[in-house]
C-alpha cells in the first residue's frame, strides 16, 4: 500500500548500504562480510558491568563458501 512520506534527510550511507522508502519487490545485497567476535564485543553504553570469565571465539569455518551473491546486479 503506497504511503506519503514527508521530508527525509540522509546523512550517510555505507558503500554496500540500502536506503529504501516505499514499496519494494526485492532487495539484494551486493557485498558480504563475516564477523567473528567474542562475548561482550558489541556491547555499547555509558556504564557497563560485563563479566566474561572464560570466553573463546571459534573462527574455524570448514566450508569454503557460505552464501553466494552471484546473480545480484
Amino acid at each position: 500500500m503506497p504511503a506519503i512520506v514527508g521530508a527525509v534527510q540522509v546523512m550517510n550511507i555505507g558503500s554496500s548500504g540500502v536506503f529504501h522508502i516505499g514499496d519494494v519487490f526485492q532487495l539484494t545485497p551486493i557485498s558480504t562480510a563475516k564477523t567473528f567476535a567474542g562475548a561482550g564485543s558489541f556491547n555499547t553504553g555509558e556504564t557497563l558491568a560485563i563479566q566474561n570469565y572464560q570466553s573463546a571465539t571459534n573462527t574455524f569455518d570448514n566450508d569454503g563458501i557460505d552464501q553466494g551473491i552471484n546473480f545480484n546486479v
